[in-house]
């Protein structure tokens, strides 16, 4: 499974989708510089066929937000990136995809991961809460993963993408600054390396 996160032009979604995107990310925490308002991610996922999942991100936001949002943008899913609890994520009305981080704070024990949601392995940043550019430790997230599927995020690059899955074996991947000229600006060339990579690696292969 492979998430293209941080959309906001029509274009990307395009480009992402063709390369082979089974999922698209909508950033919908107004801190982020890949923020896209809800009206215009309408758009977007209006033009995107049915097999593709509309991922909405939100950090911290009103259960009741977050739910109006997904209603009014017809998402698919809903990705929390902040310290949401789990009886928070029991409130959301689509499937949840739970990020947590690795790096200076304690991963949380997996048997305290919401049982209702799926697993997305990302950077700790208090700050920027994802979209970093950096890398997790990939031998932490391989034991992880051994444990319960998991997304694996932070700083995926085309150049790296190939050794994360072999090393990782993650269900699937989610990349954004990986393949930007800019914060919520895809390079369609880097779009297209990345998805020839992860075809091109073993694991993918077998899978």
């Amino acid at each position: 499974m492979v998430k293209i996160c941080g959309i906001t032009r029509r274009e990307d979604a395009q480009a992402a989708i063709s390369c082979g995107a089974n999922a698209l990310g909508f950033v919908f925490w107004p801190n982020s510089p890949r923020y896209i308002d809800p009206a215009e991610a309408r758009k977007i996922v209006d033009i995107m066929i049915p097999s593709i999942v509309a991922v909405g991100v939100f950090v911290n936001q009103p259960a009741d937000e977050v739910n109006r949002i997904a209603n009014d943008v017809g998402l698919g899913a809903i990705q929390l990136h902040g310290d949401e609890s789990n009886e928070y994520v029991a409130q959301m009305s689509r499937d949840v995809i739970k990020a947590i981080p690795v790096g200076v704070v304690p991963v949380r024990p997996v048997s305290k991961w919401p049982t209702q949601a799926r697993i997305l392995l990302d950077v700790h940043d208090p700050v920027r809460k994802g979209g970093t550019g950096h890398v997790i430790d990939w031998v932490v997230a391989h034991d992880l993963a051994s444990l319960r599927p998991i997304i694996l995020a932070g700083g995926l690059t085309p150049e790296n993408v190939g050794d994360a899955i072999e090393r990782v074996r993650p269900y699937g991947i989610d990349v954004s600054s990986g393949v930007e000229s800019s914060p919520g600006i895809k390079d369609h060339k880097r779009l297209k390396a990345l998805f020839e990579a992860v075809h091109g690696s073993h694991h993918a292969t077998r899978s």
